[in-house]
């Protein structure tokens, strides 16, 4: 089974307030020389469900594995993520077929083994977790095929760094939106970018990808994911608050980016994630 390329997993975003608190304190200790420990009191809220739902159609499969994966919000500074366990979770399509995801062991990842992708269709994903149900609607998006792969070996400032590119051609007349996620072999975050086609519509565009510690051997994987609108949105906006071009640590706090899922049974008690349905295009590079 492909794996799911959940997006969400690369971009848990933990409690960025503390964070902040915590860089401003070692900040004082440092330029008056304290020696005293200090204890931080850190707010914590109560646990919500994290929904990871990414239905992922790549090329030439069939696309009837999937899986979604339950978890719950957790502390900074907690080194594990706990499972949702025991929820009931189906995704439906316009014609009523009913697809079930039971859970694999006590892992909170529920899997589904005859799932039916169709380009354009929309889906409805419904989750009973505790008594309470989430719901979400999302359309499985189309996606174009990437062309082929330039290589630069004299990018970045210093014109030492190795950078991607990654063409491939924007269907003439339709809106579209794109995902692109780059995961390397070497230790370091993956790499998330989103693009729309508003000034490139119809033409041959390319997703951009450089990590200065990339050498020849290294091997990228590449994915180009078809999203919605709404997705590229919520994904635009999460993006902007991860980067670390966001500002210093005396900042205002970015807002909760909330995603298409929501909880009919108690609405205060808002999930994260988001529900999202694709069709991928994967292409693994080698570094010459």
């Amino acid at each position: 089974m492909k794996n799911s390329g959940n997006f969400q997993e690369h971009l848990s975003l933990k409690n960025s307030v503390s964070k902040k608190i915590i860089y401003i304190v070692l900040l004082f200790c440092l330029c008056y020389n304290c020696e005293d420990v200090v204890d931080i009191d850190l707010n914590e809220a109560e646990p919500r469900l994290v929904i990871e739902a990414s239905i992922n159609w790549y090329k030439n499969t069939s696309g009837n594995e999937q899986c979604i994966k339950l978890s719950l919000s957790a502390p900074f500074f907690d080194e594990t993520i706990p499972p949702a366990n025991g929820a009931t979770i189906e995704i439906m399509d316009t014609n009523s077929n009913v697809f079930i995801f039971i859970e694999n062991g006590s892992t909170g990842i529920y899997r589904n083994s005859n799932f039916t992708p169709v380009i354009n269709e929309t889906y409805s994903l419904n989750i009973n977790y505790e008594g309470e149900v989430y719901t979400a609607t999302e359309t499985l998006k189309s996606v174009s095929s990437i062309d082929f792969i330039e290589q630069n070996n004299e990018g970045g400032f210093t014109g030492d760094e190795i950078e991607l590119k990654v063409y491939y051609t924007d269907p003439a007349n339709i809106e579209n939106y794109y995902f692109f996620e780059f995961i390397s072999d070497i230790p370091v975050i993956p790499t998330l970018e989103v693009y729309d086609d508003q000034f490139t519509d119809g033409n041959q565009i390319f997703g951009f990808y450089t990590e200065e510690d990339l050498e020849s051997g290294n091997e990228v994987t590449i994915r180009n994911y078809g999203i919605s609108e709404r997705f590229y949105e919520f994904m635009f906006i999460l993006l902007q608050q991860g980067s670390e071009d966001g500002g210093g640590p005396f900042e205002a706090q970015p807002a909760t980016v909330r995603g298409n899922c929501i909880n009919e049974t108690n609405p205060s008690n808002y999930p994260f994630g988001y529900f999202r349905l694709s069709e991928v295009d994967e292409i693994v590079y080698t570094i010459e």
